[in-house]
């Protein structure tokens, strides 16, 4: 049976290095270790009273770490250095355990004789298909520092996307959130006290108060089955949430929200047009190319469509005649694919069309953030200041329910 060993070796540089590996036994991971070309210091069970490494799940690979990755592999192979010496390096220095995992098994792959992409591919985890194409189209027609530089230019520019889309719904998000707590805090604590007041003095309480008491008691008693419920949809959620039945329901609702729609449209039309457009540059096969990018758009609905462009393509027809037929897709962007089969130059139009969403998404963000602000103060003075109004309607009444 095979456990995981702790070893630290010293490498023919004359450097020591720690690592874990998986064998039957410690002579079995000395040999492998020799193997390598390794000296073997010492070789030990892991796990082993304070050396055991507590984990609480796996921390897993972002954009931003493969973008970063990207960066700097095709700046070491774009400046002289051989391709195990810069994975040697990455997988050393890389701040993301995970991919520095990742990154030792690709270096072994290699070492065996397996080629970059083909490493890439057996990660599927890790390494996204986008990836993995493009390292092999580098690889084959012999560019693969251009190819990475482009794989680190898509996934920077999906970065930045992110980060705009999240620095401008942060406000509106936090807002909402005090509301609801706010909301919470006094349907729970301080209503409670005006009723029981209330009770004392008797008399007849006005409708909108008799309204919010009914409310604080319903939120006493259904709070924590709520709490329990969200709980659990959270943990269904992060689950089953990329399920395919799930974003087939899921969607086409997005896209057809009265605000943020238009906001996602923008997004799964950027990441299309720039993906497709940088496989084709890198010289990836069409139907390959396709394949791909209908995984990476984030939208169920565009991935139909890719799907139907891909199929008539396959029988020698256009990309943009069935793109056309999906509504998903404006007449601009159909219009301008159309007129780069035209010219040969496809993926110059995609990337233009990229560019230009990028910069109309930026501004919906911007728009909406604009919009948003104001009416999230707005609808946090009503609610709050309505439940005031409520709570202290009875107190007009109080000196005659005195007398």
């Amino acid at each position: 049976m095979s456990i995981q060993y702790a070893y630290k070796v010293r490498d023919t540089a004359g450097r020591f290095r720690e690592g874990k590996v998986k064998a039957e036994s410690e002579t079995a991971v000395a040999e492998q270790l020799l193997a390598m070309g390794y000296v073997p210091l010492e070789v030990k069970p892991a796990g082993v009273g304070l050396n055991r490494d507590i984990t609480f799940g796996r921390k897993r690979v972002t954009m931003k770490d493969l973008a970063v990755f990207s960066r700097q592999l095709a700046t070491m192979v774009d400046a002289g250095l051989t391709l195990m010496r810069g994975l040697t390096i990455l997988s050393e220095q890389v701040e993301n355990p995970e991919l520095r995992r990742a990154l030792t098994e690709v270096k072994k792959s290699v070492e065996g004789g397996q080629s970059l992409s083909s490493a890439f591919a057996e990660d599927k985890r890790s390494f996204p298909p986008f990836l993995v194409s493009m390292t092999k189209a580098g690889e084959v027609g012999g560019f693969l520092d251009v190819a990475l530089k482009q794989v680190a230019e898509t996934f920077e520019a999906e970065v930045k996307l992110r980060a705009k889309i999240k620095a401008a719904m942060t406000y509106p998000v936090v807002v909402f959130c005090m509301a609801i707590v706010m909301c919470i805090g006094m349907l729970l604590f301080i209503v409670p006290v005006f009723e029981n007041m209330f009770a004392d003095l008797g008399g007849e309480l006005p409708l909108p108060t008799r309204i919010l008491v009914a409310l604080s008691g319903f939120v006493r008693f259904a709070g924590p089955i709520f709490v329990v419920a969200l709980i659990a949809f959270f943990i269904w959620w992060r689950r089953h949430g990329q399920d395919d039945r799930v974003r087939e329901f899921v969607d086409p609702l997005k896209l057809k929200m009265p605000v943020f729609g238009p906001l996602f449209t923008k997004i799964a039309l950027t990441r299309f047009s720039r993906n497709l457009g940088t496989l084709l540059s890198s010289g990836v096969p069409i139907l390959g190319a396709l394949d791909i990018v209908s995984s990476t758009t984030g939208s169920k609905v565009i991935e139909h469509a890719v799907h139907d462009v891909r199929q008539s393509v396959a029988t020698g027809d256009s990309i943009s005649a069935p793109l056309a037929q999906h509504e998903v897709f404006p007449p601009m962007v159909v219009q301008m694919i159309a007129s780069g089969e035209e010219s040969g130059a496809v993926d110059q139009m995609l990337k233009r069309i990229a560019q230009w969403y990028e910069e109309e998404v930026e501004a919906t963000t911007e728009a909406l953030t604009a919009l948003i602000e104001p009416l999230m103060i707005a609808f946090l003075g009503v609610i709050v200041g309505g439940m005031i109004i409520c709570l202290y309607m009875p107190m007009f009444s109080i000196f005659d329910l005195i007398e």
